[in-house]
């Protein structure tokens, strides 16, 4: 039978109870903690670490000041596709990088604590496919950028995103480019489609971009994506999430600065894919074009932890001065650091 032996115990008013001398906590070495039998929330003293560490129901955790250290970030999600004729648009942008900017006119975000031994989830937004669908989402913890809105096709509004896609265009009447998603506002609503009952006058709007709108088409011209935003967290100046350009009649729309695909000149077909790993919108035209795929970026003081990846995710790591930037560009799975 256990016995709880103390040498005094003080009682308050409160009913809260006071023990006067240190409370000390079961110590092990780590070749001992190994060999016990272990419960979720169990508690120890490692003599080995010199670290208090709580059982998390798969391993040992450690808990106190050099547990944790914070992490700078950039996500963007998946550019949207097109379904002819608007551009699609752009991956939603998050970024906590120095001063740089979010999408959607937002300011940089705070920097996420991380918890040594912990798993968090990466998942790398795919651009949407050829047709009515919009770019995947792109995932870090607990951060999420959406992906873009497709474009329309002929007498088709912009679908919503994280930036909206370009209205198509008809015979008659202004097609309304897609709107960004409510509470998101990681990026700016598509253009809208220009109509004449004469094909060659006809324009698409253009797909949205991270820091701006897609314009509209007019008389024969499609509209421009809308302009992406540059950050530094690898190192480099790289600009993402650009809208695509809308299909033109006479002169088709260009891509947004950040991987937006350029949008077709009549008869050319000359319209492109969003560019990969920018969350870049599709270019409108025929045949149909693809979203750009997004991007996980994290950045962290090198002497703060070691990273380990999880099978299912292409990642590529580097360092710039005392950090190490750690960039992942396809699929889905867990990471941890020690």
């Amino acid at each position: 039978m256990s016995e709880l032996k103390t040498n005094n115990i003080a009682t308050h008013d409160t009913n809260n109870v006071a023990v006067d001398n240190a409370l000390n906590i079961k110590s092990y070495t780590t070749t001992e903690r190994n060999a016990l039998t272990s419960v979720t929330g169990d508690m120890i003293y490692n003599t080995t670490t010199s670290k208090i560490e709580i059982y998390n129901g798969s391993a040992w955790v450690q808990t106190g000041v050099g547990n944790t250290f914070s992490i700078n970030y950039l996500l963007v999600g998946g550019g949207g596709a097109t379904n002819g004729q608007g551009g699609g648009g752009a991956g939603g942008f998050l970024n906590s990088f120095g001063t740089e900017n979010s999408g959607g006119g937002n300011s940089s975000l705070d920097e996420i604590g991380i918890i040594k031994g912990t798993n968090y989830t990466v998942t790398i937004g795919a651009g949407g496919s050829a047709g009515t669908n919009n770019g995947s989402n792109s995932v870090f913890s607990r951060l999420t950028a959406n992906g873009g809105g497709y474009g329309g096709s002929n007498a088709q509004v912009g679908a919503d995103g994280s930036s909206g896609g370009g209205g198509g265009t008809n015979s008659s009447g202004t097609v309304q480019g897609g709107d960004t998603l409510v509470n998101l506002n990681l990026g700016f609503d598509g253009g809208s489609g220009f109509s004449n009952s004469l094909t060659v006058n006809r324009g698409a709007g253009g797909g949205g971009g991270a820091s701006a709108v897609g314009t509209n088409g007019s008389a024969g011209v499609g509209g421009n994506g809308g302009a992406g935003v540059t950050s530094l967290i690898t190192g480099s100046s790289v600009t993402y999430a650009g809208g695509g350009g809308g299909f033109g009649g006479t002169t088709g729309g260009t891509g947004g600065t950040g991987g937006g695909g350029l949008g077709e000149t009549s008869g050319s077909d000359n319209a492109t894919d969003g560019t990969a790993n920018t969350g870049g919108g599709a270019g409108g035209g025929s045949p149909t074009k693809s979203g750009g795929s997004g991007i996980v970026i994290l950045r962290y003081e090198t002497a703060d932890a070691t990273i380990s990846v999880g099978a299912g995710l292409t990642q590529t790591s580097t360092t710039d001065g005392s950090d190490t930037i750690v960039t992942f560009t396809a699929g889905t799975g867990t990471i941890s650091f020690s």
